[in-house]
């Protein structure tokens, strides 16, 4: 039995500057878009030409960005979408959609808390002590707990999120090492078509080598 899913991060978009993409409501750029149709031209001549047995259902994350970029890829796949909570990005809670340095005001004001650490928001295991946060870990084991639980035997299943709770994901899943969480991103709309029982080799696709100075998310 193979169990193959495609991993895809959403295509390019109007992101607040110095701001955890958590839960931002904005649409793709038009870059992002353009991007996203050559990406899925490319991989849906891929499973044409490879044989590939797709699962009936795409599943994404149900923020803006993620949808739009599924609508793209389900239409050229002639695939259904469906939209999982499970699937979006690390939460921040009660400070979604606020800056860092908003975010660090906060705490620093709040006599229950102390500081962050400086690295806190690409810490894979920190947690921001409010209402509905969770950490990039928590996150990773929300979307691959879904993917355990819907990855259709013999089939390539599409999940369409987020790049930072992909790959803590792919690190809970087993394919990916945790230190590779770090070293590594996504293409913006590439898909990464991996075999959950295989080696974390990835089959179609490839992950992208961060740079120094690249945001975790």
């Amino acid at each position: 039995m193979s169990r193959r899913i495609a991993f895809i991060r959403h295509g390019a978009y109007h992101q607040k500057p110095d701001t955890p993409s958590a839960l931002q409501p904005f649409p793709l750029t038009d870059q992002g878009t353009e991007e996203v149709h050559r990406q899925a031209k490319a991989f849906t001549d891929w499973c044409r030409d490879s044989d590939q047995i797709l699962a009936p259902t795409l599943q994404v994350s149900p923020l803006l960005r993620a949808w739009q970029t599924a609508a793209v890829f389900a239409e050229a796949l002639e695939l259904e979408m469906h939209a999982i909570d499970a699937l979006c990005e690390r939460s921040v809670g009660a400070l979604a959609n606020l800056s860092i340095d908003e975010i660090e005001t906060v705490l620093a004001v709040d006599p229950r808390h102390q500081a962050p650490p400086e690295n806190w928001k690409s810490d894979s295991h920190y947690c921001l002590p409010v209402v509905g946060a969770e950490s990039l870990l928590q996150a990773g084991r929300r979307v691959a707990d879904h993917v355990l639980a819907t990855a259709q035997p013999n089939q390539l299943t599409l999940y369409v999120g987020h790049g930072a709770s992909i790959r803590h994901a792919a690190f809970h899943l087993g394919l990916l090492a945790f230190d590779d969480i770090a070293r590594l991103s996504m293409h913006h709309a590439q898909p990464v078509v991996l075999d959950l029982d295989g080696d974390g080799s990835p089959i179609w696709g490839h992950w992208k080598t961060r740079h120094a100075r690249e945001a975790l998310d």
